[in-house]
Order: structure tokens, then sequence, then C-alpha cells
């Protein structure tokens, strides 16, 4: 008897902190007068998110457009910095630094995939301790400081080699290198922290259960996109430009005041946002469900038939803030964490080591399902890392006059690819949606799934024009005569393929993801940028090797003797074997959609129905 009460006084008490349960630091009165003082409840948010001051969001003052524009912008300043600095970094390591083009190309996107896998690292953070915005704000601070060391390299004499004007020049020391390499470290793990929380944070400005706010949310998406491309528009246009004209030192100097403006334009939306509670941490929550898993299996225990699994009664789940999932079939494996079985009557239910509720269990088959997508869809990212390296190595061996007065910098170039993305986004979010709805019945014309396919085949030729441009670049009598303008079919389709493939991603990493694995989701795309990169060095790595070395391979210092078309057609091969591999996983998918709605099933009872039939028939006995 003791242990029924015990145990019903638990679910009693849980419901009860669910229903009244301050958010942010609150308290349940206050969060009770929030309710009354605001009128209906309609004007409040159902998800959980709460103002500044620890209330339950009203939707008349906070969130929604009224958040999003600070978030947009503060997107604008960091990508123009991040791409300021990408797009000048082969340049630099070259011309300040004297490393050679293969060995600065494969520097640079190393760098570059550092800063997208350090995702994981600022997802891990935010869902766990910080939340989001305040990872922002403090990784935003980090990024700034290794901004300012990198402007103090490109301007301090002693943190460089000499001057170098006939080669061989003198190396970097190993002290010149170390500041820079720190420097860039921390732009990398600012970048980290950033890049997971930003799209995941203002798609929380907007309410799920809400119809206008449920369709603002992807048109946030697309628009967020568009800021990303704007960001990079301006960095690798007006920022190249500074830098081309007054050096490596206002080159970096001015992104650094950029990216301290943005640090400012975040916070002063800080009135405006809706703020989601940490969750705690999604891999030790996975770990719990795999261990317990484990555990209860070498037990002999058996999921499925007549096992009852574990749930709350509560309208959301044990998971801080975040609501119950159903139960799904898939991956029964998993279920085995979940059944109550394993625990004797009395025992300690409460052991996440031992029995995961149905709801963590369906979290981690969440996570496994997308893996496949996420794995499909990394070829693309082996092909846009080229947009920051080779690409601009062929535009600096080509003719970049624009008229008589006017040279356009080698790294300006990629203004091609983000120009099309900002045609491209409002085209798409105000014609071709409306159209495909019409003809789909889907809200955002085409699906997540869709939209991605249409970006990877995109990427297939993107990839034979680089090669067939390149190839007549190299076999022209005069290539420095070449114009650079030959360039812009690789570039508007590389970008045509970003704007489907990312902005497909956003939508089908945050739609698949659950309410306590956001970040994470997002991190999770992001990772791929990463990966590409580091797989698109190894691959120069692998060519370099195969093909006789930086001296007499496909890949040399000196570009004209190269064979970098031929390096092209091996992308294109890989992008076209990736494509049919996305399209297999893609047709195999199943998501969330199909398990949504209530949390009962066939093979499983509530923890609360369970307790009131063993006290009622212990009385019965009595």
């Amino acid at each position: 008897m003791d242990t029924i009460k015990e145990d019903t006084d638990s679910v009693h008490h849980i419901e009860k902190s669910v229903v009244l349960e301050p958010s942010m630091g609150g308290t349940v009165e206050s969060d009770l007068k929030t309710v009354n003082e605001a009128g209906p409840l309609s004007y409040l948010v159902s998800n959980g998110a709460s103002d500044y001051k620890g209330k339950i969001a009203d939707k008349r003052t906070s969130g929604g457009w009224k958040a999003s524009p600070f978030i947009i912008v503060n997107e604008v300043a960091e990508r123009l910095a991040f791409f300021a600095i990408a797009v000048n970094m082969v340049a630099y390591l070259v011309i300040e630094m004297h490393q050679s083009l293969p060995d600065a190309a494969t520097h640079v996107t190393d760098w570059i995939g550092a800063a997208f896998v350090l995702t994981l690292l600022g997802a891990f953070i935010a869902d766990a301790y910080l939340g989001r915005f305040r990872t922002i704000i403090i990784f935003s601070c980090v990024y700034a400081v290794g901004m300012i060391l990198l402007t103090l390299s490109a301007s301090i004499d002693s943190l460089r080699p000499p001057t170098c004007t006939k080669r061989p020049c003198p190396p970097s020391s190993n002290k010149q290198i170390g500041f820079l390499y720190g420097a860039l470290c921390l732009i990398a793990l600012g970048t980290g922290g950033i890049k997971p929380c930003v799209s995941s944070f203002g798609a929380d400005q907007f309410d799920e259960s809400d119809d206008k706010e449920y369709k603002k949310k992807y048109a946030f998406f697309n628009w967020f996109f568009f800021a990303i491309n704007m960001g990079a528009l301006l960095g690798i246009t007006l920022m190249v430009y500074v830098q081309d004209k007054k050096g490596f030192g206002w080159g970096f100097a001015a992104p650094t005041g950029v990216m301290i403006c943005s640090i400012i334009i975040l916070a002063a939306g800080f009135k405006k946002y809706r703020f989601q509670k940490p969750m705690g941490s999604a891999f030790t929550r996975f770990l719990q469900v795999i261990v317990a898993s484990v555990k209860n299996h070498m037990k002999g225990v058996k999921a499925g038939g007549d096992a009852i699994l574990y749930e709350l009664t509560t309208e959301e789940s044990d998971i801080t803030g975040a609501r119950k999932l159903s139960h799904t079939q898939q991956y029964r494996f998993l279920d085995k964490a979940a059944v109550v079985s394993v625990v004797p009557e009395g025992g300690n239910r409460k052991n996440r080591w031992i029995l995961c509720t149905v709801t963590q269990v369906e979290e981690l088959k969440c996570f496994i399902r997308i893996l496949p997508i996420w794995a499909s869809t990394i070829a693309l990212s082996i092909s846009f890392s080229q947009l920051s390296t080779f690409f601009i190595s062929q535009a600096s061996n080509m003719d970049r006059d624009l008229g008589k007065n006017f040279t356009i910098p080698p790294g300006s170039v990629p203004v091609f690819s983000a120009i099309n993305a900002l045609i491209l986004v409002p085209i798409y979010e105000k014609f071709m949606v409306p159209f495909l709805r019409k003809r789909t019945g889907n809200q955002r014309g085409i699906t997540s799934l869709q939209r991605m396919g249409v970006g990877l085949f995109i990427s297939i030729f993107a990839m034979v024009s680089a090669a067939l441009v390149e190839n007549m670049r190299k076999n022209s009598s005069s290539p420095l005569d070449l114009s650079v303008f030959w360039l812009f079919p690789q570039f508007f389709l590389i970008g045509s393929a970003e704007v489907f493939t990312y902005v497909g991603q956003l939508e089908f990493f945050y739609d698949e993801s659950t309410d306590g694995t956001r970040s994470l989701s997002s991190a999770m795309f992001l990772s791929e940028i990463g990966i590409g990169s580091w797989l698109s060095t190894a691959l120069v790595k692998i060519v370099e090797g195969a093909t006789g070395g930086e001296k007499r391979g496909w890949l040399r210092d000196n570009l004209n003797q190269s064979k970098l078309d031929y390096f092209y057609w091996i992308l294109a091969g890989i992008n076209g074997v990736n494509f049919l591999v996305y399209l297999y996983v893609a047709c195999k998918y199943k998501g969330r959609d199909g398990a949504r709605g209530s949390v009962r099933d066939e093979s499983m009872v509530e923890l609360a129905d369970k307790l009131q039939f063993d006290k009622e028939e212990k009385v019965d006995k009595m």
C-alpha cells in the first residue's frame, strides 16, 4: 500500500509540475498571474516557450515576425564576417604566409570543416545547459575574439614572414603559424556554437499549433537562407574589395567590426524573443536507451506481443519541456528499454539506465531515422567546398576586367552563386510555392525530401559545367584572356543546388527532430558541410598521391599545368552515384508523420492506469 501510494503521489506531483511548472526561473503564481492578465488563452503559446521575464510567452508581444528580423539581420552580419574570411584565407595563406596553393586550399577546407563539425558541441551545450540564446551570445563573443586576433595577425609584421617577391619564399615560423591557427580555431569554435542554434532559435519564435504561425515558420526558413546569402554577398564583394584595396589588415578588421555589431543586434531584440528551456543532454538520453535495451536483452526481455511499455500520464514527457511521442513499430529492439516488467513491483522506475519511457525511446528512433538521409546528402558539401578554393583559383587565372577601370577581385567571384540564391529564394517563395501548392496540395509546394532531391540532381550538372569550362580554359591559347564570366554556369548551378538542398534540409531536420533535439538536428545537417569539407581535403590528397604528387599530378601549385577538369569529373561522378543512393533512401524513408497522435497503443498502458488498477485490486482484497 505504501509503495502504491508513493508511486501515485509521484505521478500526481509530475502532473502538477507540468501544468503549472514555471519557466526560466519564474514561479507558479507568477505564471498563473500572466495567464489571467493575458486574457484569452489563444494569445499564449502552447509550445512551452517563455518571454524574457520568464512568463508564458504572449503572441501579441513576442515571437513571430516581431522577433525574427533581429535574428535574420544577425545572421546577415555573422555570415558576412565568415565569408569575408573564407574567400580571403586561401590568398592570405599563399601570399602572406607563403604556403603552396594545394596546401592552402586543404587548410581552408579543414578549417571550414572543423567550424561546421563543432556545431555538434554547440548543440550539446545549448540543449543541455545554456539554452539557444545564451549559447549564441557567448560563442559570438568567442568568435569576435578570434576575429580580433586574426586582424592582429594581418596587421603586425612580426606575426608574418618577410615579404617575398621571388620563390622559393621563407616559410612561416611555428609561432606565426600558431598565432594564426589559434585565431582560426576560436572563429571555428564560435561558428560551431552559433550555427546550430540560430535557425532553431528563429523557428522557436513560431508556435506550431497556431496555423498562421506554422505557415510563417517555413517562410522564415526561406528568408533565413536569403539572409545567409545576403551576408555571403556582402562578404565576398564589399569586404573582399576592402581587402583588395586596403590590404589584409583592413580586410579582416572590417568584418571584425561587423561581427561585433551582430552581437549588439541580436541582444537588441531580447525583449521580443521567445525562449525554450534547456531540456538536458540528448546524447545522455540516447545512451540510456541503448544501455537499458542491451541490459534488458541480456536478461531475456522481449518486446512486442503482451509486453507493457512504460510511459507517464502527464501531458508532457519526463524530458523537461518536451511533448510525448507515440510508439512506433520500427527498431523494436530499442523498445526493450521501456518494458515495464524489468522493474519489479515497488522497484525504482525513475532510473533511466534501467527503464526508459516510450518518449525517450522514440526520441532515439527519430534520430536514427534521419541518419540515412543525412549521410546521403554529404556529397553536395564536397562539391560546395570547391566554391571557396578551386573555383576562386580558376578565377585568379582568368580575365576579370569589368570595363577599363575595375577588376573583379578573385575572392568576389562567388558573388555569382550568392546573387543566384538572392534571386531564386524570393521567386520560389512568392511564385513557385503557390503554384506548386495548388497542384500538390502540400503547403510548401513540394516536400522537403523532394526539394533536397532537386538540389542534389542539379549539383551533378554544376560539376559537369565546371569540368567543361576548366578544360576550355586550360586548352585556350591564352587562359588569362578568357573572361571570368565563363565560370557563371558552374556558380549558378551550385548556387541553385544549395538553395534547394539547404532549405530542404533546414525544413526536414527541424520537422523530423523532437522537442529535445532541435539544436542537435540542426547541428547534424550543418556537420555534414564540415564532413564534406574534410572529405574534399581527403579527396584532394588521394588524387595528388595517385597522380604524381604536387609537382607532377593533376593538382599542382600552377593551375595552368594542372588537370583540375579531371578532378571535377570525379566530383560529378560522385554526385551522380550519391543522387541514386539518395533516391533509394528517400523512397524508403518513414518519417514521424505516421507516428503522431496518442501515446497509447495496443502494447502500452500508462503508469497511472496500472497503479490505479493495482490499488483497487489490493483494496478489494483487504
